[in-house]
């Protein structure tokens, strides 16, 4: 009597186990796709941020409130690479031309957030002081196409041959879970302002 009683304590203790090895993994299992699904939906968030005040800035490439002022549009851009662009448009809608510049800066920068890879995403308007934003910012690319459609290459020492661009832009949670970011990812083909197209 007492080896089966050793027995069935010890399948006991067996079977406690493999439940209590399913219950870890399970809550594992619940946490991880808990902050995998927040650092999507955080991530997507940033990413339309950034869009919806990117795509608006670029599509107001060479736009004055004073049409009087409105500069030609070879005059418009005044800087165009790869991970920088520098334009006159209308910021404030004032009726006065000002300078917009987007850049992305080192990933030197932001040596305090868990991620390598995130960066600041500069908007400048005419001389301020630079301000970055980090809403996870890994990539920012631009390509330039003529009026042709054909693609600019780097270095473009004309920038008023510039009728349009792809814009590249992509984005990671700030924070991981397990070393794993969330990625969102958009593209933006041939965007052209209005007033590039008046030729």
């Amino acid at each position: 009597m007492g080896t089966n009683v050793i027995l069935d304590i010890l399948g006991s203790i067996v079977i406690f186990g493999i439940l209590m090895l399913t219950l870890f993994r399970i809550v594992d299992s619940a946490t991880a796709n808990t902050y995998k699904g927040s650092g999507d939906l955080i991530t997507q968030q940033n990413l339309a941020s950034i869009v919806q005040v990117l795509e608006y800035d670029l599509r107001k490439i060479g736009y004055c409130a004073d049409w009087e002022k409105i500069p030609a549009p070879n005059l418009s851009i005044l800087l165009a690479d790869s991970t920088k662009i520098k334009f006159l448009t209308d910021v404030d809608e004032d009726g006065n031309m000002d300078s917009l510049f987007y850049y992305l800066g080192p990933t030197s920068e932001l040596t305090n957030t868990p991620n390598p890879r995130d960066r600041f995403l500069y908007r400048v308007t005419n001389n301020e002081a630079p301000v970055g934003v980090n809403l996870g910012v890994i990539q920012f690319q631009l390509t330039y196409f003529n009026s042709l459609g054909n693609q600019l290459d780097f270095p473009i020492s004309v920038p008023g041959e510039v009728h349009s661009m792809e814009i590249e832009l992509a984005v990671e949670n700030v924070d991981a879970y397990n070393q794993e970011y969330s990625t969102a990812y958009w593209r933006q083909i041939r965007l052209a302002a209005r007033n590039l197209r008046n030729r």
